[in-house]
């Protein structure tokens, strides 16, 4: 094989992927895919980024296209390199985050025959790719050509449309490995003013009138917002809750607490007043209308199972079914900005009893008050407090990535609804602990102020995720809280097993944080108190890089302090029913 097919061959796809839209790039470094590396390189149209360790390159990307809501293309060799993307992909699947990935492979003669860095890539994914292709190898003919640029465009389009998520393209290629750049500058200089991108909207009149019925018949109606909802559609369905008087359960990644979307329908205390069976029970709804993934919170996954009205409908514009209580009774195939618009122009004359949404208001008002005087009260480092102070200290516009198992669920408790405009990411696909630095400093990309808050365990497992930030000179500020272990674990049932406990649960690193932080070029602070932590932060906006900022929390304090806080909750509640 020449130099001018491989280079004629490679651009060609290079240039459907950036015909398809494709603007960011994550490579990882390798031989076999060199012409695919320097080709993109070389484009002068793509942002690309390297990442040497491909397990932290494959969340790295992930965060990319979670924050900018776009696919993004991953770049790899052969052999485990492209293993070692899986558990972003298995991620990926189930977040529906749209990633394009690339492997390079051994040409068919030597695959099965011993030769080195040489294994079965074919289907490697499995299920967790919407789409596999083993293209062809390299040719100049008008119809290889033509070939590989569809294939190109097949793989953004299926990544992005009908339920995002992976496709892979397997790409064999023999020597000779390096392309001609003059003529792949050339190219794309040619190409430029080419660039279109079609975009498409879902949803019917059939379906809109739909909820519309439903929403006649219903006295007590209830939206529930999870992950993944546009900002226009975020905007949509608070608008149609305000008209017509409906509350809405607001998970903190719906990111409907902190755009600006400040209203009396939008509840924020809910995971900790619907842990009141008397309120729960009060507050049944007689039909939910869910936007978006399923929420964080497990106790309104309780109260939608122990209370599932006999319409339960959920809004997605693609065809899953994300539905773990076994309690929904009919998915609407639409975008949720055109729905709600459109009921917005056609139910003007439905509004619901206030009486329904202040009962809601009521309990929201009282357990939001209490759970700020309670930390407002707190002197001392704690868990919940730091979600208080960060939202506070954030910027406008900023981003804040949360980790999985306590993190999330303390966003969940003490993240208030409010008019700063903040966006809340998290992996929520699969929940797992991996890849969650690699995946903020991805994010990172889209934000001028980024913090990721983070637990001890869930940031060891990632500490090779901080040399993206120096290779591709990105500015994070971790809030890494060491509680020395697996702090979620305290909550569970097996924290009563104590024999066993701090072995096979509690599983405390003793870890010194600091060395490890500074060989990736990083900042590290520990703060002592929450002046210390205020001044850190602020520091750490004006500083370039990587800043970790670690508090030391107790884990069996910090069970102490929750389960009182919820007790005290609890009763004022129990007390407001009985007047």
């Amino acid at each position: 094989m020449t130099s001018d097919v491989i280079t004629s061959y490679v651009a060609t796809f290079v240039d459907g992927l950036v015909s398809s839209g494709i603007v960011d790039v994550v490579i990882s470094p390798g031989s076999r895919s060199t012409p695919l590396a320097l080709t993109m390189a070389e484009c002068g149209e793509l942002n690309v980024y390297t990442n040497i360790d491909e397990r932290s390159a494959a969340f790295f990307a992930l965060g990319i296209a979670k924050a900018k809501q776009h696919p993004v293309v991953l770049l790899c060799t052969s052999g485990t390199a492209a293993a070692n993307y899986f558990p972003a992909i298995v991620e990926a699947h189930y977040s529906r985050v749209p990633l394009v990935v690339v492997t390079a492979d051994r040409p068919h003669e030597l695959r099965e025959v011993g030769a080195p860095q040489a294994i079965d890539q074919v289907d490697l994914y499995g299920k967790y790719a919407k789409w596999f292709v083993d293209v062809s190898i390299p040719e100049s003919s008008v119809e290889a050509l033509r070939y590989i640029k569809q294939v190109a465009k097949r793989a953004v389009h299926v990544a992005e449309r009908g339920g995002q998520g992976v496709t892979h393209v397997n790409f064999p290629l023999r020597e000779p490995l390096l392309p001609n750049l003059a003529e792949v500058h050339n190219f794309f200089e040619e190409r430029r003013e080419e660039r279109k991108k079609v975009s498409e909207r879902i949803g019917s009149q059939a379906d809109v009138a739909y909820v519309e019925q439903l929403l006649e018949r219903a006295e007590k109606p209830l939206f529930i917002c999870g992950q993944q909802i546009s900002e226009e559609g975020s905007r949509e369905i608070v608008a149609l809750a305000d008209m017509l008087n409906i509350p809405i359960l607001a998970d903190p990644l719906s990111n409907i607490r902190t755009n600006n979307l400040v209203q009396d329908v939008v509840m924020d205390s809910y995971d900790t007043f619907l842990k009141n069976e008397r309120v729960a029970e009060e507050l049944a709804p007689d039909l939910i209308v869910r936007f978006g993934g399923m929420p964080v919170s497990k106790t309104t996954l309780k109260f939608m199972t122990n209370y599932a009205p006999e319409n339960f409908i959920m809004v997605d514009h693609t065809l899953d079914w994300r539905d773990p209580t076994g309690t929904i009774t009919d998915v609407i195939v639409s975008h949720e900005e055109f729905l709600c618009r459109s009921l917005r122009e056609q139910c003007e004359n439905i509004t619901f009893s206030k009486n329904w949404l202040s009962k809601w208001m009521n309990v929201q008002n009282i357990t939001s008050d209490l759970l700020q005087q309670a930390m407002a009260n707190t002197e001392e480092l704690d868990e919940g407090k730091v979600v208080v102070e960060l939202q506070e200290a954030l910027p406008e516009q900023s981003l804040l990535f949360v980790g999985n198992s306590m993190p999330i669920r303390d966003v969940d408790t003490f993240l208030r609804k409010s008019s700063k405009s903040l966006d809340v990411l998290a992996n929520r696909g699969a929940n797992g602990i991996d890849g969650v630095v690699s995946a903020a400093l991805g994010a990172s990309t889209a934000y001028h102020h980024s913090v990721l808050l983070i637990g001890d365990v869930s940031f060891y497992h990632d500490l090779n995720g901080l040399l993206a930030a120096h290779l591709n000179e990105l500015n994070l500020t971790v809030v890494l809280v060491n509680n020395d272990g697996g702090g979620i674990f305290s909550f569970l049932p097996q924290a009563k097993e104590e024999k066993h406990f701090e072995l096979l649960f509690g599983t405390p690193l003793g870890i010194d944080f600091s060395n490890a932080v500074k060989a990736y070029h990083g900042s590290f602070h520990k703060a002592s108190n929450w002046a210390d932590f205020r001044y850190y932060l602020e520091e750490s906006f004006r500083t370039k890089g990587v800043t970790v900022i670690e508090i030391e929390t107790v884990r069996t304090k910090n069970v102490e302090t929750h389960r009182s806080m919820w007790k005290d909750i609890e009763d004022a509640l129990n007390e407001e029913k009985e007047k």
